[in-house]
Protein backbone atom coordinates (compact mmCIF):
# COMPACT_ATOMS: atom_id res chain seq x y z
CA UNK A 1 0.00 0.00 0.00
CA UNK A 2 1.26 3.63 -0.50
CA UNK A 3 0.26 6.26 1.27
CA UNK A 4 0.31 10.38 0.26
CA UNK A 5 0.14 13.26 2.40
CA UNK A 6 -1.43 16.53 1.09
CA UNK A 7 -1.15 19.45 3.50
CA UNK A 8 -3.33 22.36 2.14
CA UNK A 9 -6.60 20.73 0.63
CA UNK A 10 -9.07 23.26 -0.46
CA UNK A 11 -11.50 23.46 -3.80
CA UNK A 12 -8.85 23.88 -6.33
CA UNK A 13 -4.82 22.71 -6.34
CA UNK A 14 -5.05 20.09 -3.10
CA UNK A 15 -8.35 18.78 -3.86
CA UNK A 16 -6.68 17.63 -7.53
CA UNK A 17 -3.43 16.72 -6.42
CA UNK A 18 -5.15 14.25 -3.58
CA UNK A 19 -7.56 12.62 -6.46
CA UNK A 20 -4.82 12.79 -8.80
CA UNK A 21 -2.60 10.51 -6.65
CA UNK A 22 -5.70 8.35 -5.29
CA UNK A 23 -6.18 7.52 -8.99
CA UNK A 24 -2.24 6.01 -9.03
CA UNK A 25 -3.16 3.68 -6.05
CA UNK A 26 -2.18 5.91 -3.16
CA UNK A 27 -4.30 6.10 -0.01
CA UNK A 28 -4.58 9.87 1.07
CA UNK A 29 -4.38 11.67 3.95
CA UNK A 30 -5.96 15.11 3.52
CA UNK A 31 -4.74 17.61 5.68
CA UNK A 32 -6.15 21.62 6.08
CA UNK A 33 -6.63 23.36 9.06
CA UNK A 34 -10.83 23.02 8.94
CA UNK A 35 -11.19 18.88 8.66
CA UNK A 36 -14.82 19.71 8.17
CA UNK A 37 -14.50 21.09 4.52
CA UNK A 38 -12.05 18.10 3.54
CA UNK A 39 -15.26 15.96 3.77
CA UNK A 40 -16.04 16.26 -0.55
CA UNK A 41 -12.55 15.60 -1.33
CA UNK A 42 -11.52 12.71 1.03
CA UNK A 43 -14.84 11.17 -0.35
CA UNK A 44 -13.66 11.77 -4.09
CA UNK A 45 -10.39 9.44 -3.11
CA UNK A 46 -12.60 7.09 -1.82
CA UNK A 47 -14.41 6.68 -4.58
CA UNK A 48 -11.61 5.59 -6.42
CA UNK A 49 -11.15 2.55 -4.41
CA UNK A 50 -8.33 4.13 -2.15
CA UNK A 51 -8.42 5.13 1.35
CA UNK A 52 -8.62 8.63 3.14
CA UNK A 53 -8.61 10.25 6.48
CA UNK A 54 -9.18 13.99 6.78
CA UNK A 55 -7.39 16.19 9.71
CA UNK A 56 -6.83 18.89 10.93
CA UNK A 57 -3.04 20.43 10.47
CA UNK A 58 -2.59 24.11 11.41
CA UNK A 59 0.78 24.46 8.78
CA UNK A 60 1.49 27.06 11.12
CA UNK A 61 2.05 25.14 14.59
CA UNK A 62 4.76 22.28 14.71
CA UNK A 63 2.63 20.50 17.65
CA UNK A 64 -0.39 20.63 14.95
CA UNK A 65 1.75 19.05 12.02
CA UNK A 66 3.51 16.76 14.19
CA UNK A 67 0.50 15.41 15.49
CA UNK A 68 -1.60 15.67 12.38
CA UNK A 69 1.29 13.46 10.51
CA UNK A 70 1.22 11.09 13.47
CA UNK A 71 -2.30 10.63 12.95
CA UNK A 72 -1.63 9.96 9.45
CA UNK A 73 0.85 7.24 9.61
CA UNK A 74 -0.98 5.48 12.41
CA UNK A 75 -4.12 4.82 9.75
CA UNK A 76 -2.55 4.85 6.56
CA UNK A 77 1.22 3.79 7.28
CA UNK A 78 4.54 5.96 6.62
CA UNK A 79 4.15 8.42 3.59
CA UNK A 80 5.31 7.68 0.55
CA UNK A 81 4.62 11.06 -0.99
CA UNK A 82 4.64 14.36 0.45
CA UNK A 83 2.72 17.34 -0.96
CA UNK A 84 3.41 20.34 0.74
CA UNK A 85 0.33 22.69 -0.61
CA UNK A 86 -0.21 25.44 2.53
CA UNK A 87 0.61 28.89 2.51
CA UNK A 88 -0.79 32.60 3.42
CA UNK A 89 -0.90 35.79 1.46
CA UNK A 90 -1.07 39.22 2.82
CA UNK A 91 -0.72 42.20 0.73
CA UNK A 92 0.71 45.30 1.77
CA UNK A 93 3.96 47.23 1.54
CA UNK A 94 6.44 47.63 4.90
CA UNK A 95 4.91 50.35 6.81
CA UNK A 96 1.64 48.54 6.53
CA UNK A 97 2.02 44.50 7.31
CA UNK A 98 2.56 43.82 11.39
CA UNK A 99 5.40 41.88 12.49
CA UNK A 100 2.97 39.10 13.30
CA UNK A 101 1.48 39.03 9.86
CA UNK A 102 4.97 39.12 8.47
CA UNK A 103 5.57 36.48 10.81
CA UNK A 104 2.72 34.10 9.78
CA UNK A 105 3.20 34.39 6.20
CA UNK A 106 6.59 32.82 6.86
CA UNK A 107 5.53 30.06 8.92
CA UNK A 108 2.54 28.93 6.31
CA UNK A 109 4.84 29.65 3.31
CA UNK A 110 7.79 28.09 4.55
CA UNK A 111 8.14 26.51 8.34
CA UNK A 112 5.10 24.24 7.76
CA UNK A 113 6.81 22.20 4.99
CA UNK A 114 9.66 22.37 6.99
CA UNK A 115 7.85 20.54 9.94
CA UNK A 116 6.32 18.24 7.48
CA UNK A 117 9.69 17.41 5.74
CA UNK A 118 11.11 16.64 9.47
CA UNK A 119 7.81 13.96 9.96
CA UNK A 120 8.08 11.97 6.90
CA UNK A 121 12.06 11.50 5.77
CA UNK A 122 13.11 9.19 8.33
CA UNK A 123 10.56 6.36 6.96
CA UNK A 124 11.55 7.69 3.54
CA UNK A 125 15.34 7.02 4.36
CA UNK A 126 14.72 3.89 5.81
CA UNK A 127 12.67 2.66 3.00
CA UNK A 128 14.93 4.20 0.11
CA UNK A 129 12.48 6.35 -1.86
CA UNK A 130 10.12 9.16 -1.25
CA UNK A 131 8.83 11.67 -3.13
CA UNK A 132 8.50 15.69 -1.74
CA UNK A 133 6.81 18.39 -3.81
CA UNK A 134 6.30 21.76 -2.70
CA UNK A 135 3.87 24.52 -4.17
CA UNK A 136 5.55 27.77 -5.15
CA UNK A 137 4.39 30.96 -6.95
CA UNK A 138 5.81 33.57 -9.33
CA UNK A 139 6.99 35.27 -5.93
CA UNK A 140 9.22 32.11 -5.61
CA UNK A 141 11.40 33.88 -8.06
CA UNK A 142 10.70 37.66 -7.58
CA UNK A 143 9.76 40.09 -4.82
CA UNK A 144 7.11 42.47 -6.16
CA UNK A 145 6.28 45.68 -4.55
CA UNK A 146 3.95 44.96 -1.27
CA UNK A 147 4.32 41.32 -1.35
CA UNK A 148 7.16 40.79 0.80
CA UNK A 149 4.97 38.81 2.99
CA UNK A 150 4.75 36.13 0.48
CA UNK A 151 7.54 36.40 -1.55
CA UNK A 152 9.69 35.73 1.78
CA UNK A 153 8.20 32.80 2.33
CA UNK A 154 8.09 31.43 -0.88
CA UNK A 155 11.89 32.54 -1.65
CA UNK A 156 12.36 30.12 1.48
CA UNK A 157 10.28 27.19 0.53
CA UNK A 158 12.44 27.09 -2.90
CA UNK A 159 15.46 27.50 -0.93
CA UNK A 160 14.69 24.71 1.46
CA UNK A 161 13.63 22.90 -1.58
CA UNK A 162 17.22 23.00 -3.18
CA UNK A 163 19.31 21.88 0.07
CA UNK A 164 16.57 19.02 0.98
CA UNK A 165 17.43 17.94 -2.90
CA UNK A 166 21.12 17.88 -2.49
CA UNK A 167 20.86 16.24 1.03
CA UNK A 168 18.36 13.57 0.34
CA UNK A 169 18.18 12.77 -3.13
CA UNK A 170 21.18 10.49 -3.12
CA UNK A 171 19.49 7.96 -0.43
CA UNK A 172 16.44 7.60 -3.02
CA UNK A 173 13.97 10.38 -2.19
CA UNK A 174 12.94 13.10 -4.98
CA UNK A 175 12.75 16.32 -3.92
CA UNK A 176 10.92 18.61 -5.96
CA UNK A 177 9.26 22.55 -6.08
CA UNK A 178 6.55 23.67 -9.13
CA UNK A 179 6.69 27.77 -9.64
CA UNK A 180 2.61 27.94 -10.38
CA UNK A 181 3.12 31.41 -12.45
CA UNK A 182 -0.22 32.58 -12.48
CA UNK A 183 -3.43 32.38 -11.03
CA UNK A 184 -5.16 28.49 -10.61
CA UNK A 185 -8.43 28.27 -11.59
CA UNK A 186 -10.87 28.00 -8.57
CA UNK A 187 -14.64 28.45 -7.14
CA UNK A 188 -13.52 31.61 -5.34
CA UNK A 189 -11.74 33.35 -8.39
CA UNK A 190 -14.41 32.34 -10.95
CA UNK A 191 -17.11 34.18 -8.55
CA UNK A 192 -14.60 37.24 -8.33
CA UNK A 193 -13.95 36.97 -12.29
CA UNK A 194 -17.16 35.25 -13.74
CA UNK A 195 -16.48 36.89 -16.98
CA UNK A 196 -12.82 35.61 -17.38
CA UNK A 197 -11.56 32.99 -20.13
CA UNK A 198 -10.53 29.79 -18.93
CA UNK A 199 -7.13 29.71 -21.06
CA UNK A 200 -6.05 32.49 -18.76
CA UNK A 201 -6.16 30.84 -15.69
CA UNK A 202 -4.44 26.85 -14.89
CA UNK A 203 -6.42 24.72 -14.65
CA UNK A 204 -5.94 22.57 -11.15
CA UNK A 205 -6.19 18.75 -13.19
CA UNK A 206 -4.11 19.31 -15.20
CA UNK A 207 -0.94 20.88 -12.71
CA UNK A 208 -1.83 18.14 -10.23
CA UNK A 209 -0.74 16.06 -13.13
CA UNK A 210 2.04 17.85 -14.08
CA UNK A 211 2.78 16.73 -9.61
CA UNK A 212 1.97 13.17 -10.59
CA UNK A 213 5.07 12.78 -13.67
CA UNK A 214 7.59 14.18 -11.11
CA UNK A 215 6.68 11.68 -8.96
CA UNK A 216 7.07 8.81 -11.49
CA UNK A 217 10.31 10.18 -13.01
CA UNK A 218 12.97 8.19 -13.99
CA UNK A 219 15.70 8.33 -10.83
CA UNK A 220 18.30 8.68 -13.62
CA UNK A 221 16.38 12.02 -15.08
CA UNK A 222 14.73 13.62 -11.90
CA UNK A 223 13.79 17.37 -11.90
CA UNK A 224 14.50 19.62 -9.03
CA UNK A 225 12.34 22.66 -10.52
CA UNK A 226 9.10 23.03 -12.35
CA UNK A 227 7.61 25.99 -13.79
CA UNK A 228 4.31 25.88 -14.96
CA UNK A 229 1.54 28.78 -16.64
CA UNK A 230 -1.01 29.37 -19.08
CA UNK A 231 -0.24 29.46 -22.49
CA UNK A 232 -1.37 33.07 -22.67
CA UNK A 233 0.48 34.13 -19.62
CA UNK A 234 3.28 36.86 -20.36
CA UNK A 235 6.87 35.91 -18.31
Amino acid sequence: MSTAIVLGVGPGLGASVALRFARGGFDVALMARDAARLAPFADAVVKEGRRAVAISVDAEEPASVASGFDRAAAELGPADVFVYNAGAFQMGGVLDVTPEDFERCFRANCMGAFLGAQKVVPAMVANGRGTILFTGATASTRGSARFACLAVGKFGLRALAQSLARELQPQGIHVAHVIVDGQIDTPRLRAAAPGRPTSTMLAPDAIAEAYWQLHVQDPTCWSLELDVRPATEKF
